[in-house]
């Protein structure tokens, strides 16, 4: 595998002849990587959102992996979605962070709008 710095927070890696851009933003005691709609933090480990309440008739709920703004908002309330479909756009250190949904599901509410700042963890899409 090689990793070849391609710009600021960007990296080009190469592995069994793939190809993949991986994105990296913060200090680096508490640094990002973005790669394939997926968000780590730290020391390999993905990113998960804090514990909260219960909502009810909310299966899950999708949040901001970082303070972001959102940039676009592909999705409405009622709407069905697929996995991996794209539901939101988030821009955060100059680099576009889609959030996908991780199953099949229907669109139970969405809690932001495009040109919001968001902080880590906040709630942007409910599914059912």
């Amino acid at each position: 595998m090689t990793a070849t710095r391609i710009g600021e927070g960007v990296y080009r890696i190469e592995h069994e002849g793939r190809g993949e851009t991986v994105y990296v933003a913060g200090p680096p005691e508490d640094c990002w990587a973005f790669w394939n709609g997926h968000v780590f933090r730290g020391a390999g480990k993905e990113s998960t959102p804090r514990q909260r309440a219960p909502r009810p008739n909310v299966a899950q709920s999708l949040t901001a992996p970082m303070p972001a703004t959102v940039l676009k908002v592909l999705v409405q309330a009622g709407m069905s979605v697929k996995k991996g479909d794209t539901l939101i756009i988030l821009e955060a250190m100059k680099m576009e962070l889609p959030i996908r949904a991780t199953g099949d599901a229907v669109v139970t509410a969405v809690q932001c709008r495009e040109g919001q700042l968001v902080q880590s963890d906040a709630v942007l899409i409910d599914l059912k």
